[in-house]
C-alpha cells in the first residue's frame, strides 16, 4: 500500500500504481507522456494538443471547465490528474465519486519540481521525474545566469478580451514574469487584485504606465487590432505577441519556456 499526499493536502492510498489514468490538465498531459506513460492515458481534454497525435488516438472526455462525466466513468480510471486553477472544485467532488482525483497546484517553479516528483511515486517512473527535475534544474540556474544583467522592465500581461483581464499575483505566469525581470505592474495592486484582474484600459498609466504589453496566444489569440486598442492607453510601451504556453504550461514545457525566453530577451 501507497500512501500520497497532493498539491492540496489530499492523501491518497493506492495498492499497485495507478494504470489508467485520465488527464484534465493540458500541460500535466504533455508531462505524463515526457514521463513515458503514454500507454496508461486513457482519457484527455480537447485542449491536450501535445503531443499532437494524442487528439486522433486518446479519448476526449470534454474541456478543463466542463467535462463529461458518463464518457469518463466508462472509461474506468484508476485516477483522475486535475489541477487546483484549471479545473473547478464542483468538477473534482463530482469524479471523486468515479475514482481518486490527484490535484497539483503550480504557482512556483519550486511547485513544479515537486509535482515531477509526486508524479515519480505515483507512477512509478522515478527514474524518469528524477531526469527531468534534473534538466529543468540545470536550464533553470543556465538561465539565471543569463538574465542577472538584463535591467527590470515594467509590463502588462493580457490574456483575455471583452473584459480584458490580465495575469495579476500569486500564479504562475507572474512567478515567469518576475524571473525573466519583468516587474507586472498588475502583481500585488491594491486595486486591481487577484490572480486574473479585469482591468480597464483607460487606467493602465495609473497603475504603472509598462515598458512591455505582452499579448499572450492563449486562452485569448489577440490580433493586431488588439495590439492597436491597447497601445493607445500607454506613453511609449512596445506590444509584444507571446506564446501562452511558454508563460504558462507549468511540467516538462518548462524546458522549452528557457530557450524562448533566451531568444525573446535577444529580440527585445
Amino acid at each position: 500500500m501507497k500512501t500520497l499526499i497532493d498539491q492540496i493536502g489530499i492523501k491518497h492510498s493506492f495498492e499497485t500504481s495507478p494504470k489508467r489514468i485520465i488527464s484534465l490538465v493540458p500541460s500535466q498531459t504533455e508531462l505524463l507522456y515526457d514521463l513515458g506513460l503514454e500507454d496508461r492515458i486513457i482519457g484527455i481534454t480537447k485542449f491536450c494538443v501535445h503531443p499532437y497525435h494524442f487528439i486522433p488516438t486518446k479519448k476526449i472526455v470534454g474541456g478543463t471547465k466542463k467535462v463529461h462525466y458518463e464518457k469518463i466513468r466508462l472509461l474506468q480510471p484508476d485516477i483522475i490528474i486535475c489541477n487546483k486553477e484549471e479545473n473547478t472544485t464542483e468538477i473534482v467532488e463530482e469524479l471523486r465519486k468515479i475514482c481518486p482525483v490527484w490535484v497539483t497546484n503550480i504557482i512556483t517553479i519550486e511547485d513544479n519540481f515537486q509535482m515531477i516528483t509526486d508524479f515519480g511515486q505515483l507512477f512509478n517512473c522515478r527514474t524518469e521525474a528524477q531526469k527531468w527535475n534534473d534538466k529543468l534544474a540545470f536550464a533553470l540556474s543556465d538561465f539565471k545566469n543569463f538574465i542577472k544583467d538584463k535591467p527590470e522592465q515594467k509590463v502588462a500581461y493580457f490574456i483575455w478580451k471583452n473584459p480584458f483581464m490580465v495575469a495579476g499575483s500569486d500564479n504562475f505566469i507572474n512567478e515567469l514574469l518576475k524571473l525573466n525581470h519583468f516587474q507586472n505592474i498588475y502583481a500585488d495592486n491594491s486595486e486591481t487584485s487577484g490572480r486574473y484582474p479585469e482591468i480597464e484600459l483607460k487606467k493602465m498609466r495609473l497603475h504603472g504606465d509598462p515598458d512591455l504589453v505582452f499579448l499572450s496566444s492563449e486562452p485569448y489569440p489577440f490580433k493586431e487590432e488588439d495590439a492597436f486598442e491597447i497601445g493607445r492607453f500607454t506613453h511609449h510601451a512596445k506590444t509584444v505577441f507571446v506564446d501562452g504556453e511558454m508563460f504558462s504550461w507549468y511540467g516538462s514545457r518548462l524546458l522549452k519556456a528557457f530557450d524562448y525566453f533566451k531568444k525573446m530577451h535577444q529580440k527585445l
